[in-house]
């Protein structure tokens, strides 16, 4: 009887033993997967390879099956043993949760996997377009929602807002309290500079130098935030757009630590810092080496550059941003330095996101100065076909524009090639775009001098804000142009880059309401909502043709017209009253007698000639 009590006991023991064994060899076995990306996927997607990113100590090491009869088309191993690149066949398959297997040796584990629902139409959605005025802000120095997240433990700097380069808490919840602002304001899309999480030590607040590209900032929120984000703006008829950055990471990124292969980065022998000379990507007597130092040299130090031509990075950063549109249920994309990208693997991801969303907008910063460089790099570009180049990318930012902003208002006395002429002389290369209604307008964006900081008078920022609210193309608004804000550049990025006044409990001036907004702030806001709310429903403005005439005594004057509307816009960058002779315009106004002044209502005999103040603008609305 003992005997067999104590032979119960050992085989007890020895199953009890057993599992206990099993259960820490699956726990164990399971953990060697610490990261899976895409972390899901959705059925239906055109993009219907997935390929799947397993992350985790010596994964290679395993055999990977999968569940469901599911198809495996191929299995990717590189020189880091501890990642592993699994291509699956979604196309036909319905939503559901995959598992797959890892086995090495009588050893195994699995994986579940879902495969997601999508949303209803959701490869047709509606864009960004001309139709639209876009408000770029910085989310750290636009409102602060929620003032538990300005520090996280998981990431390294804290907030600090007494540090002009700091993290200062605005956040994910700041943007959608003060939606009702921006509707107010007039604007209809949202360009909120990078949300993904950015784990530089310091100076990690713009967002630029990413650290995981699948995760919000803790300290701006959630990934479910984000979804909310949109959920909010889309309830208002509103647009969320995603600032990308397909050029480089951060070099706290996650994968940075641990390559999957070599060439995952451009690597030199010793630190290569870009050129910055993007014309040598189409430059026909560049010399190699120069060309490969602008694509493939390092911003700065703590800024990996990406290497595009490796075809496992190019589908990283396609699914990545195809996920975040689906995810997050996204409008749009602007692109961060674009042109420094390879310009095959770069056209590439931008084809692959347009042929799974063919009406979604993407906008690239191409910073160059000439029109003829600029154009080359916008989708369907005759200038690049010369080179059997085609970027696909359907919307660039124009610079010239902006660049003629920075001085043309002091410019008070015109000659050949001073004062308002060089904004005539700017659209007069209209010619040399495939779509002028898709370039992206603006006065000063998140890395250019403040508008009123140059310019810091009112008549002036009507000026200019009139201009791009009624030209072709898209207009760009960056956050507290429209109540006044400025900040010097030379200072440093910070001073351009201030928080919004109002955004922090115990600001003692609150702009995102009338009665907490000063005089001179009310002043900036009342003009520009008037303005953007105007633009709103004008499709002449949208979509119309234009014709302009030369300036005169530095007095431009250009029509937006179509079949059945027609708007003048009279802009006088003299100090001094003008009087212009409305015969000149004939071709334009021979149907019309009447223009109403969309600012004071007043009507104007277009048969009488005009009188304009120095400094002023008058846009009108043509009547028969």
């Amino acid at each position: 009887m003992d005997f067999t009590k104590k032979t119960l006991r050992l085989c007890a023991f020895a199953r009890f033993t057993k599992i206990i064994f099993f259960l820490l060899f699956s726990i164990s076995a399971t953990a060697q997967i610490d990261k899976t990306e895409p972390p899901f996927w959705y059925a239906g997607m055109n993009h219907s390879n997935l390929q799947i990113m397993f992350y985790g100590k010596n994964i290679a090491q395993n055999e990977v099956s999968i569940s469901n009869g599911i198809i495996i088309k191929d299995i990717q191993k590189t020189e880091n043993k501890n990642y592993v690149f699994v291509t699956i066949d979604t196309k036909n398959i319905q939503a559901q949760d995959l598992v797959f297997t890892f086995k090495n040796g009588k050893k195994s584990f699995t994986k579940n996997y879902s495969l997601k629902s999508r949303k209803e139409n959701s490869r047709f959605r509606e864009s960004y377009s001309s139709k639209d005025v876009m408000y770029l802000l910085m989310p750290d120095r636009f409102a602060n929602g929620n003032p538990n997240n300005d520090s996280h433990p998981t990431v390294t700097e804290k907030g600090n807002r007494a540090l002009p380069g700091g993290r200062h808490g605005g956040d994910i919840e700041g943007i959608i309290k003060n939606i009702p602002y921006l509707n107010e304001l007039g604007v209809t899309a949202v360009w909120s500079t990078p949300l993904c999480e950015d784990n530089d030590e310091t100076y990690s607040y713009h967002g630029y130098g990413q650290s995981d590209v699948y995760k919000i900032d803790p300290r701006y929120g959630t990934n479910e935030d984000y979804l909310r984000l949109s959920q909010e703006l889309h309830n208002r008829g509103m647009k969320n757009i995603m600032d990308y950055v397909t050029n480089h990471w951060g070099w706290q990124h996650w994968m940075y630590k641990d390559l999957p292969t070599h060439d995952w980065l451009h690597q030199f022998p010793e630190f290569t810092q870009s050129n910055f000379r993007m014309t040598t990507q189409f430059d026909i007597n560049a010399s190699a080496i120069d060309a490969k130092n602008c694509m493939d040299g390092w911003f700065v130090k703590s800024m990996p550059d990406l290497n595009q031509s490796n075809p496992l990075v190019l589908n990283y950063l396609i699914q990545n941003a195809i996920w975040w549109i689906e995810y997050a249920d996204l409008d749009g994309f602007r692109v961060d330095t674009f042109s420094y990208n390879d310009k095959e693997g770069i056209s590439k991801w931008t084809k692959s996101i347009t042929d799974e969303y063919p009406y979604f907008n993407i906008v690239g910063e191409v910073w160059m100065h000439d029109q003829a460089q600029m154009s080359y790099w916008q989708k369907d570009s005759k200038i690049g076909a010369i080179q059997s180049f085609n970027s696909y990318l359907p919307s660039v930012m124009d610079f010239t524009l902006h660049d003629a902003f920075g001085s043309v208002f002091n410019e008070d006395n015109a000659s050949w090639d001073k004062g308002i002429i060089k904004v005539y002389e700017n659209f007069t290369n209209d010619f040399l775009y495939p779509n002028t209604n898709n370039l992206l307008t603006f006065i000063e964006n998140h890395d250019t001098q403040r508008f009123n900081h140059l310019y810091p008078d009112f008549k002036k920022y009507q000026m200019a804000m009139t201009l791009i609210a009624t030209i072709r193309g898209i207009p760009q608004v960056y956050y507290g142009s429209e109540i006044g804000m400025a900040g010097n550049k030379d200072k440093g990025d910070a001073d351009i880059r201030q928080d919004f006044p109002g955004g922090w409990n115990g600001d003692s001036n609150n702009a995102f309401t009338q009665s907490g907004r000063t005089k001179v702030q009310n002043q900036y806001f009342d003009f520009t909502s008037k303005l953007l709310n105007w633009r709103k429903n004008k499709a002449v403005i949208h979509s119309g043709k234009t014709t302009h005439y030369v300036p005169v005594n530095n007095v431009y004057v250009y029509f937006r017209y179509n079949d059945t509307e027609s708007v003048m816009v009279v802009i006088n960058n003299s100090n001094d009253k003008q009087t212009i002779k409305t015969n000149r315009f004939q071709e334009n106004t021979n149907l019309y007698k009447i223009g109403k002044d969309i600012f004071t209502n007043a009507s104007i005999e277009l048969k009488n000639d005009i009188t304009i103040d120095g400094k002023s603008v008058l846009v009108l609305e043509l009547n028969k």
